[in-house]
């Protein structure tokens, strides 16, 4: 019998986007392996999936990272 039961980090009031079950959540509720967040609103954490892509998208075309072959850092080596 474990002495602590293993709890999810976070606080209610704290928002999150669970990448398991495509759900908003707040609080601990699973994992945080498995969830983006915290965001400041449940607005915010509902298109957590859009601003992941929004980012991903800036940081290809960002040239501190891009070597100029559209494939980002690391493109090209090898």
């Amino acid at each position: 019998m474990a002495l602590f039961k293993k709890r999810p980090a976070g606080k209610p009031g704290e928002w999150y986007y669970c990448l398991k079950h495509g759900t908003v959540e707040e609080g601990p509720q699973c994992r945080a392996a498995d969830r983006f967040g915290p965001y400041a609103t449940r607005e915010e954490a509902s298109r957590a999936m859009d601003t992941a892509r929004e980012r991903e998208a800036e940081w290809r075309e960002d040239p501190r990272w891009n070597d100029g072959k559209g494939g980002g850092a690391g493109a090209g080596e090898g």
